[in-house]
């Protein structure tokens, strides 16, 4: 077995002769099974002893890796039974991206090379079939065209990924999974959401796969059942595998050691987005903030038990690992963002006391993301704040003056939209920005009235603001895309919500919004109460209006 290192097979053939029955004639002998693994020009870079039943691969990723190539390997192993290829075999050609995977028959009488099994993986075809097994044959009778099979593969390969440029959806390729025991229709509005986030993230879904069963605490879902994704996403050309949960350290680390797919999950997607999204500095701190906070559990996944090591009696070993330094590093960033962040919260809660000084009624924008929040402020200020048909289009929050035919004036702000399942880190990070919503004298709840999980965003609202505990605020509700709706149907929803239906894109739709809000803000008996000197005091609306002409005058 010494031996089999220093030989070389030849570049043509699949396997030689000669090789070939050395290999059986060991196998046959220690009654183990025996593998190689072999170089493109015939170097044999491990011998491999497993046991009857299969072969136990070793770390591969010091070889070339990529998803429009090979690695460069193939596997030539020994099966003491005619039993063909096994699915070991097969889920090694497909995770590993091996060249080829061949099982050699030991003839149980003399031990002998019997017949060859090869298999080969595939480029994506009409069949979705990811891997060629090519009928069996004696050693002898192996073609010499090991080398022009591999070369046609990987140029095809190669040829599909360009396509894939040329078209322009070169973008990052994901498969979706859903594990949970929910009733199915709540598992596909979920997983369908998460597609939507993918498409706001810029990542191209391939494929979405879902599973009623109690989520595995280890791998999420069977380890065979995780495999043929795997495969299935090797097939797609998929480089990313998301999981519609969030992913615990030991989950992480335990996908991370099944395959080289880059694993996220749901809350890595969104912040993902955030980070696309953020423009202005304090966007940027928050959603750094968020996705430290979030990946610095992550960071302790690895074994630590030889972090530090000592030598004798006052001996000092090597000292910190750089796993505990980037931990260490990683949590002195998020103590310095953070004081960032107060600092940043202390100057937005400046800004609303002198707002408050005012005595200007401050209304606030909530909803589900993409309800058309954003869409709404610039049609009622005349302002051109982001406002696009994607997820998350706006992270910080908009103050803008709006002023009434009266003559009266609000502050309405636009804040960042909520989802189902916000993020804690998210919720921590954005705090300064949710305090917006502090002062506001009265909400607009905005929902889109086209979207059938119109229930479960309305609840997922109220629920967000009830953790913020701004449940007690005066809350109107307004239907927006109100002109997508069929009339019955509009008038149900109305009803259903005691809501005000419009269309953020028509101004014409306004007349009834702008009424309630007057009357929500200033009713009939108009008060308010300024403080003044130290003392609150009650006026009417033409003292107010008077009060606020010579501050702004002055």
């Amino acid at each position: 077995m010494d031996k089999l290192c220093r030989r070389r097979s030849r570049t043509d053939h699949v396997v030689a002769p000669e090789l070939a029955r050395s290999l059986t004639e060991i196998s046959f002998e220690i009654k183990r099974q025996i593998g190689l693994l072999i170089d493109r020009i015939g170097e044999i870079h491990e011998v491999i002893v497993g046991d009857a039943r299969g072969v136990f691969l070793p770390d591969l990723s010091r070889f070339r890796q990529g998803h429009d190539r090979l690695c460069g390997l193939r596997l030539i192993h020994t099966h003491l039974h005619d039993v063909g290829l096994d699915n070991d075999d097969f889920t090694d050609l497909a995770l590993l991206r091996l060249d080829l995977v061949a099982a050699i028959e030991v003839l149980p009488e003399n031990g002998l090379p019997g017949r060859v099994y090869i298999a080969h993986l595939l480029p994506a075809n009409k069949t979705k079939q990811p891997w060629e097994v090519l009928p069996p044959k004696r050693v002898h009778e192996l073609e010499e065209d090991f080398e022009d099979l591999i070369d046609a593969l990987e140029d095809e390969f190669i040829r599909l990924r360009k396509v894939r440029v040329a078209d322009g959806s070169a973008k990052d390729r994901a498969m979706l999974v859903h594990v949970s025991p929910q009733p199915r229709t709540l598992i596909d509005e979920s997983i369908d959401e998460l597609a939507e986030l993918c498409g706001s993230a810029g990542i191209e879904v391939v494929e979405k796969i879902t599973q009623r069963r109690q989520p595995d605490n280890k791998h999420i879902m069977g380890k065979g059942r995780l495999q043929e994704i795997m495969i299935s996403a090797m097939q797609e050309g998929a480089e990313l595998l998301i999981f519609d949960l969030n992913i615990t350290p030991t989950q992480a680390k335990n996908l991370a050691a099944m395959t080289d797919m880059k694993i996220l999950d749901r809350t890595q997607v969104i912040l993902d987005i955030f980070a696309q999204r953020a423009e202005t500095r304090e966007g940027k701190i928050q959603v750094e903030l968020a996705q430290l906070r979030y990946t610095l559990p992550l960071l302790s996944t690895k074994h630590t038990a030889m972090s530090r090591l000592t030598g004798g009696i006052g001996g000092r070993g090597p000292g910190e690992t750089k796993l505990e330094v980037n931990r260490r590093r990683a949590q002195q960033r998020v103590a310095q963002l953070q004081r960032e962040v107060n600092k940043l919260g202390d100057r937005r809660r400046l800004r609303r006391t002198q707002r408050e000084h005012k005595g200007v009624p401050t209304v606030s924008i909530v909803g589900y993301t993409n309800a058309g929040k954003s869409t709404l402020l610039n049609n009622l200020t005349q302002s051109k704040v982001t406002a696009q048909d994607a997820l998350f289009a706006t992270l910080n929050p908009v103050s803008r003056r709006l002023r009434f035919p009266q003559e009266r004036e609000i502050i309405i702000t636009d804040t960042v939209g909520f989802i189902r399942n916000l993020p804690k880190e998210l919720m921590e990070a954005f705090k300064t920005t949710f305090e917006e919503i502090a002062p506001a004298n009265l909400l607009l709840h905005v929902l889109d009235a086209s979207n059938p999980e119109i229930e479960e965003h309305h609840q997922t609202v109220m629920e967000i603001l009830k953790e913020l505990e701004y449940d007690s605020k005066p809350v109107l509700t307004v239907l927006n895309k109100s002109d997508k709706c069929e009339p019955e149907e509009l008038e149900n929803l109305v009803n259903a919500y005691d809501a005000i239906a419009i269309s953020a894109l028509n101004r014409s739709t306004f007349e009834a919004l702008m009424l309630e809000m007057e009357e929500r803000l200033w009713n009939t008996n108009f008060e308010a109460m300024e403080t003044f000197g130290g003392h609150q005091q009650a006026m009417t609306e033409e003292e107010f209006l008077a009060v606020m002409e010579s501050r702004d005058a002055g």
